[in-house]
Parts: structure tokens; sequence; C-alpha cells
């Protein structure tokens, strides 16, 4: 039988193949891991993030149901006008029906009047749209994941153990570096941080139980405390 060559082209496509699935395996064990900073804005090194928190797909329809939920449930839908039946008088015509040279008219209430109802204006609606808690749970992983991706996520030791003063975070965090909204995780409610916090502007404070995708989305830099990373565990 004679022999067949191995065709080398197929066997270099299989070989630069298999070192893309290798460098896309890489890179997604890399993003798992994040920079570790003490309350002085200096590195102390990495922590390897949790992958069921950290290192799902990001599913972005899901993400945006459940941040079109959240918004939909802040606004208050408070404004309400009245309409030809709801407001005061007009229970006579104002004249005649033929005969005196104007258009016809039933009510001095009319839209068309002056101080009559308003047509299809805005009512009062009570709206309140809830998410299953699975749902939630997978936004929330989805929202996580993707921030851990783009490499916003930060970890901060001892952050827990400060004292309530405004200079230690806005140190902290032109040290690091971190411009725009800034969010800081810990793992339960913590005066201290919440006092150090209060003049930031564009800081804010969260427990680990509390957290939510649209608070996780709106924020450019999240910042765990260590406990908090447990507590999600």
């Amino acid at each position: 039988m004679p022999r067949v060559k191995a065709n080398s082209k197929t066997t270099d496509g299989k070989k630069t193949a298999a070192k893309k699935q290798q460098s896309r395996t890489q890179q997604k064990t890399t993003k798992l891991s994040t920079d570790v900073y003490d309350t002085n804005g200096k590195k102390q090194g990495s922590l390897n993030l949790p992958k069921e928190f950290f290192g799902q797909k990001v599913n972005k329809s899901l993400l945006k149901q459940a941040l079109h939920i959240y918004f939909e449930n802040q606004s208050k839908h408070t404004a309400s006008v009245k309409t030809r039946g709801q407001k005061r008088g007009g229970g006579a015509k104002p004249w005649r029906q033929k005969g005196t040279g104007r258009a016809r008219a039933g009510s001095n209430r009319s839209p068309l009047w002056v101080g009559g109802g308003t047509t299809h204006g805005p009512k009062y609606r009570n709206i309140q749209l809830n998410l299953p808690k699975k749902m939630k749970h997978q936004a929330l992983i989805s929202a996580l994941s993707s921030k851990a991706s783009s490499n916003s996520i930060k970890v901060i030791s001892n952050i827990e153990k400060i004292d309530p003063k405004t200079k230690i975070i806005a140190n902290l965090l032109k040290k690091i570096g971190a411009k725009g909204t800034n969010l800081i995780v810990v793992s339960e409610k913590n005066p201290n941080v919440k006092l150090a916090t209060n003049n930031l502007q564009k800081t804010s404070v969260d427990t680990a139980i509390n957290l939510n995708a649209l608070g996780i989305i709106k924020n450019k830099n999240i910042f765990f405390s260590k406990e908090a990373i447990e507590k999600l565990s």
C-alpha cells in the first residue's frame, strides 16, 4: 500500500488552533486574579477571585432585563392630571345649540376651553416589577464577571478596620488612581467606612448581602474587602 503523506497545512492549522485555545484559557484564568492593596494604597500582591461569581459567562439579555426592572421600580410615576369629568363645573350648556353664530359647545370644561380638562395626560401609576431570586442571582454574577473581565475589581485589606476619616479613603483612591464612580463592598454594615465616604460624592458603600446588578454596573471601580469576598463565597 502507498504511504499517505500528512498534510502540513492541516497540522499547522491544528497547532495554531490549539495555541489560540490555550491562550484563551490562560486569559480566563488570569482575569480571575486581582490586585490587593492596603489602606495606604500600596500593592500587597494578588488574590484569586472565586470562579463561581467572577469567572462566569456574561448573560447580556438577563443583565439588560434586570437593569430595566431596577430602573423602572425607581421611577415613581406620581404625575396626575384631571380629565374633563374630574374638573369642577361644566354642568350647564354655555349657550343654546343654534342661532348664536358661535360654535357648538356642551361644557365649559371641555379640553378645548381654558380651564378645561386635559386629554391623554399622565396619571398616577403604581408599578412594581419583580424578578425571580434565581434570575437576580444570575444577573449579579453576570455583572461581577463583566467587571472582573475588564479588570475593574480590586481588593483592599483591613479597610473594615479604618478610622472614620475621609482623608483615608481619599488618599487610597488617589494613590490607586481610581477615576469615576467607586463602590466599596464590605462584609457587613460598617459605620466607620460609611462615615469615611460620606463626603466623597462619587464613592458609595454597600454590603456583600445587599449587592445587586445595578449597583455593580453603574460604578466604574469596585473595591472589595477580603471579608466581603469570603462572605460572597
